[in-house]
Parts: structure tokens; sequence; C-alpha cells
């Protein structure tokens, strides 16, 4: 069983979405300015895709990183953005007409209600998107969504290696340096990136021994939003 909790508009733990946070942002964009100009193949324009970058505060993706090679940057070089539009459009938040990206009555007071556009948004995110649709790899994991988030409620309480939660699913044989390390690259493409652009985890970069080690940690919205089969399992956190 998977359960997102309903959230009051102030928690403050939704401040760990970078999805919900966009979501707002361009939501309240498209309202403040009455619509965001589209391309011919109906795109975001280059004006609010540049807002977009240096506003969105992207984990991974800064502005400085992202204008370094591009000085002009289009909604399809910028992949959080293309999905959200995608998720927008298909949640019924948002319309295009004629040429422009206008919000429906629903986008209109969610733009004003981050607790609501979360339950909205983030389950369909991450539990009915083909994510294998914006990453590198044109193919998905084994396995389910149901499995996944059960198994990582536990593995990563505490935090865990990227390479040691990819054992918990599919064995120790794959690793980067090896004939798996397309396996990992899908699982870490379809699985725990949409979690860490949900802003249910966080992945954190380690150099040791001249290798680059990826570490997962559940966040605090995790623990506020999920309710999980597994959850009876987790050991209380001390309180320092």
């Amino acid at each position: 069983m998977i359960e997102f909790r309903t959230l009051s508009d102030d928690h403050l733990d939704l401040a760990h979405s970078p999805l919900l946070r966009g979501a707002l942002m361009t939501l309240q964009y498209a309202q403040e300015n009455g619509a965001i100009g589209l391309t011919k193949t109906l795109a975001f324009k280059r004006v609010f895709v540049h807002w977009a970058v240096e506003n969105f505060d992207w984990p991974g993706q800064s502005a400085e990183e992202t204008f370094r090679y591009n000085k002009v940057v289009n909604e399809f070089e910028f992949p959080p953005l293309e999905v959200l539009h995608y998720l927008l459009i298909k949640l019924r938040l948002g319309r295009h007409f004629k040429d422009e990206f206008k919000l429906t009555k629903q986008g209109a007071e969610l733009a004003q209600a981050p607790g609501e556009l979360f339950a909205a948004l983030i389950p369909f995110f991450v539990l009915n998107t083909d994510h294998a649709s914006y990453a590198r790899f044109d193919e998905n994991p084994i396995g389910t969504w149901d499995v996944w988030l059960n198994v990582i409620n536990v593995e990563a309480d505490r935090g865990v290696s990227e390479r040691a939660l990819y054992a918990a699913f599919y064995g120790e044989a794959h690793d980067w340096d090896n004939a798996g390390w397309r396996k990992i690259a899908v699982f870490s493409s379809c699985v725990l990136r949409p979690l860490e652009w949900a802003g249910l985890i966080v992945q954190v970069d380690e150099q040791r021994e001249g290798k680059h080690l990826h570490h997962v940690f559940k966040t605090q919205l995790w623990r506020s939003a999920m309710k999980l089969d597994t959850d009876h399992l987790l050991q209380p956190i001390p309180v320092q």
C-alpha cells in the first residue's frame, strides 16, 4: 500500500520539493503575467525558460552551470521544466490556447494552495509518469513502486549508498565499473531521480579512494507525507 498524507498549505516540509516549488512558480508566473508564451512547437518560449533556470534553484543544475556552455536555453534543454510543462497540461492545471499557456480554473486555485498542489502533482508524477521518457536510456527497471518505496523506506532511513540500495533489489553483481553500470543508471534515472525531484529523498555525493559515490537519504518530507506498509520496521530517531 502506498498512501500520501494530506499536508496543510503552510506545512514546512513542502519546501523540500523542487518539483512543487517549480510548479508553484510556474503557475504564479502565468497568473501574474496573464499567460506564458509558447513556440510553434508548443514549448515554453526562451524568455520564460531562462527565468525558470534562474529562479527554480534546481538541485544539481544551477543557473550558472546551465548558462556556462549555453547562452540560449530551450525548454528541452532544461528537463525539469519540460516534465513540469507536461504534468501541468496532463493534470489540467494549464492549457494551450493559441500561442499561450494559460491557467485553468483549478490551476489558478492551486497556485495559492501548496498542500493541495502537492497532493495533485507529486503522487501522479512519481507513480504514473513514464520516467524513461526523459531519461538517457529508453528503458524501465524491473519492479513496482510498491516494492521500491517500501524497501527504500527502510534501507534509506539512516542513509544508504546507491550501490547498496540497488543491490537490495537486484543483487551484488552490478556496479558502475562493470557491465552492470547501465542497469544501475536506469534504476537511478527512473526511481531515484523522480524521488529526488519530488523532494522525498536527497542524494549526497562523496569522493572516496578515487571513486565517486552517491548516498541516498530520505527527507523530512518523506517522513511527513508517506505512509507505507514497512513503517512498522523503522527505528525511532533519537532526539538530540
